[in-house]
């Protein structure tokens, strides 16, 4: 039999894209307009994901420790340092602004998805040089040591600056990681994908 492969969301023409989708596709989640654009990327992918396979999302007081979230990216916080960089840059122009690190850093994209969504499983962020589909897929198959652990939601989110980020997210289950070599075969696809 063969095995369908993964499905995939993936994003990289600009900020006001995010915006965007933000607006007609979601919403309701008003913190979105204090994440760096990392955060804002990584965000809207998992929403238009989650949404595209027709996930039901947990309310109230459901909660589960079977999802886990694992990203990837090359540049952490970058563009959050380099907008806060350009607001001390002038003396004579001087103000710095802390908003600007209200949500930024890597462990807020997984933190706000797995609080959107009542995930309680794990969540990491890798920092690798260039998206590299088989230490992505050694690090999910990791993951999975964890036997709670059913599905992880998965991408590469990199933001170099506020209208050049990368981003794609797809979900994993254990029967995928189970095998790397496809896995790692699948996630190079939608990398090229992602950068053609």
């Amino acid at each position: 039999m063969e095995r369908r492969g993964l499905d995939f969301i993936a994003l990289n023409q600009g900020n006001a894209q995010l915006t965007g989708l933000y607006r007609s596709q979601i919403g309701d989640w008003p913190k979105f307009f204090k994440m760096d654009t990392l955060s804002k990327a990584g965000f809207v992918a998992s929403e238009l994901l989650l949404k595209k396979v027709g996930e039901r999302r947990l309310e109230g007081e459901e909660y589960t420790h079977s999802r886990a979230i694992v990203l990837f990216g090359s540049t952490a916080s970058l563009c959050a340092d380099r907008n806060y960089q350009e607001t001390i840059q002038d003396r004579d122009n001087y103000y710095p602004s802390p908003a600007l690190f209200v949500y930024t850093l890597p462990n807020i994209v997984t933190g706000e998805i797995a609080i959107r969504n009542h995930w309680r499983g794990e969540t990491s962020f890798y920092v690798l040089e260039t998206p590299d589909a088989a230490q992505m897929a050694f690090h999910l198959a990791c993951a999975f040591d964890d036997p709670e652990t059913e599905s992880i939601l998965a991408g590469w989110v990199d933001s170099r600056n506020n209208d050049d980020y990368q981003v794609f997210m797809t979900l994993i289950d254990r029967e995928d990681a189970a095998d790397t070599e496809w896995l790692a075969g699948q996630l190079d696809s939608i990398i090229n994908y992602l950068n053609k």
